[in-house]
């Protein structure tokens, strides 16, 4: 692009991260996307359904892509910048907007919903999944995998223990669901690559998700910012590897009955 590390950096450092879309990164960043295809089957799940809520909604970007919203559909955040902009794109579609802390309880009655979704969630209270679906309701969600963009990662923090990255892995997310009594009937994990073609891409890519470098700002990285510039220019784009998984869980339909 011909643009110098300063430049690069301080256009990314200034941009609003706001919301859960990633069209800034067009052109300057690429990521393959799973197989089976996640808003087009959450879009056939929710035409089934007469009530549903999705989880950790973000901006409301992904559900508010569907075709048709179920007649109860509510969603949850907790972020205030996320929230507002959930709430602008989902409630002209006839969505309740839930602000909440994604710390348990979930502030829904048991068995309020035919079908509970979320992409990417970054905590999955099991139990409390459970308790909100109906019996022989479903638990439908793409969830991030174990060392996702580890190599990204580590280039900033160092090497990871093993232990941290196997937190979530898809063995313990059937685990957790089994615990909660839920029956998982779909689960399929996938690795997917990741490019970034400049520098400023790293940096809006990190301000944006934020548990990926913990604490991430330009001024506290910025060696190893300019350590990485230097290497893309050089070699090309830097390459790390998502995990994503699938999983797909059914609640008894004999569940809750003495």
């Amino acid at each position: 692009m011909g643009r110098s590390f300063d430049e690069l950096v301080a256009e990314a450092d200034s941009v609003s991260v706001d919301g859960w879309d990633f069209s800034w990164l067009d052109g300057r960043a690429t990521e393959q996307r799973p197989s089976w295809g996640y808003q087009r089957l959450l879009g056939e799940r929710l035409a089934e359904v007469g009530a549903a809520l999705d989880i950790q909604t973000g901006g409301g970007e992904v559900l508010a892509g569907v075709p048709a919203l179920p007649p109860l559909m509510a969603a949850t955040e907790s972020w205030p910048p996320n929230l507002a902009k959930a709430a602008a794109l989902l409630h002209p579609r006839g969505a309740v907007v839930v602000a909440d802390s994604d710390e348990p309880p979930l502030p829904f009655a048991d068995a309020a919903f035919d079908l509970v979704v979320s992409r990417h969630p970054v905590t999955v209270w099991w139990q409390e999944i459970a308790r909100v679906l109906r019996p022989g309701g479903v638990y439908f969600s793409q969830h991030v995998g174990p060392a996702s963009a580890v190599e990204l990662v580590e280039f900033f923090l160092g090497p990871q223990p093993e232990e941290g990255w196997n937190g979530r892995h898809p063995d313990r997310a059937r685990a957790g669901a089994a615990d909660a009594g839920l029956d998982v009937v779909d689960l399929r994990p996938e690795s997917l690559r990741m490019e970034f073609h400049d520098i400023g891409a790293v940096v809006y890519f990190l301000r944006k998700v934020i548990w990926m470098v913990p604490g991430f700002t330009v001024g506290g990285y910025r060696d190893r910012l300019r350590d990485m510039h230097e290497r893309i220019v050089s070699e090309g784009p830097f390459v790390t590897y998502s995990t994503r998984y699938l999983i797909e869980a059914r609640k008894p339909a004999d569940a809750d009955r003495g």
